[in-house]
């Protein structure tokens, strides 16, 4: 009884999962339901030489290393600056994860509206530095900026509390020792502190890695994948094969390549985490 739930969830995640892999082995238009008939993985042979496929994937990576590697550096540095526990930091701390509680369709469309050419509010500040016309989303240039920009402003909070918490439950006695002998500050930060906040670096990084590559909802709602194909990205690529050229073979199988990236991914960072475990704990 205990295990129900979880049989129920895992049922639940199961069978789309099945069904996604049944259609992905077909040839299966929404358009042309008569033609429907297996083509045992053809799908996925016709990618190799698809440039649409290639294409898609190079805007996935670089999606999200931008994003990863600068919400790393963004929330990093800000988890340092409000690591002592007062009522300001705390406050601020609170206050920083406001963007986080927004729906990331809705903080895409509010920046879809600040970043207008016409009328948006950033728009006019980029005017009083001296940039005119800056087309922000619309270009093929300033695209992937944009959307990166929003994916930092909606997601850095979640990397900046993972890492506070995990600053604020390093032991002091190591720290307190480094400044009796006169280490340098960033002396302790490079041998001290960032070797003891790896596993919180990977966890975080492990989150939005993962959610970055899936990234839908800021891309659609800014630039619905365009210019062009500038951010075609995987889910974006798949959304746009099955509702517009109702090609559902196609479209499954985009959704089972990226599958097996975020599993592989997965585990390479699941497998490093546990061996940074063993080895705090004395294990190895």
């Amino acid at each position: 009884m205990l295990s129900l739930p979880a049989l129920l969830i895992c049922i639940g995640i199961l069978v789309p999962f099945v069904t996604a892999i049944y259609y992905s082995l077909q040839r299966y238009r929404l358009s042309q339901p008569w033609a429907r008939e297996m083509n045992w993985g053809q799908n996925y042979l016709n990618f190799m030489t698809d440039p649409g496929f290639w294409n898609t994937l190079s805007v996935s990576m670089q999606y999200a290393f931008y994003t990863v590697a600068l919400e790393l550096l963004l929330g990093l540095g800000i988890a340092l600056l409000l690591q002592r526990r007062t009522r300001t930091n705390n406050f601020i701390s609170i206050m920083l994860l406001m963007p986080l509680m927004t729906a990331p369709a809705l903080a895409a469309l509010m920046w879809k509206l600040m970043t207008n050419p016409g009328f948006g509010v950033l728009s006019y500040l980029l005017t009083l530095v001296g940039i005119e016309d800056f087309r922000w989303g619309s270009a093929p240039g300033s695209a992937m900026f944009t959307v990166v920009l929003v994916d930092i402003w909606v997601y850095t909070p979640f990397i900046m509390i993972l890492l506070l918490a995990g600053l604020r439950s390093l032991p002091k006695q190591p720290f307190e020792a480094a400044a009796l002998d006169g280490v340098p500050r960033f002396q302790q930060f490079y041998r001290i502190t960032l070797p003891m906040l790896t596993p919180y670096i990977l966890t975080a990084t492990l989150f939005r890695l993962l959610e970055s590559i899936q990234q839908f909802d800021i891309i659609y709602a800014m630039t619905q994948g365009g210019p062009g194909d500038r951010l075609t990205v995987f889910q974006v690529e798949a959304y746009l094969n099955y509702f517009q050229s109702t090609n559902v073979g196609r479209s499954a199988a985009l959704l089972m390549i990226l599958w097996a990236i975020t599993f592989f991914i997965s585990n390479i960072f699941i497998k490093n985490w546990l061996r940074l475990r063993e080895r705090a704990r004395g294990e190895i």
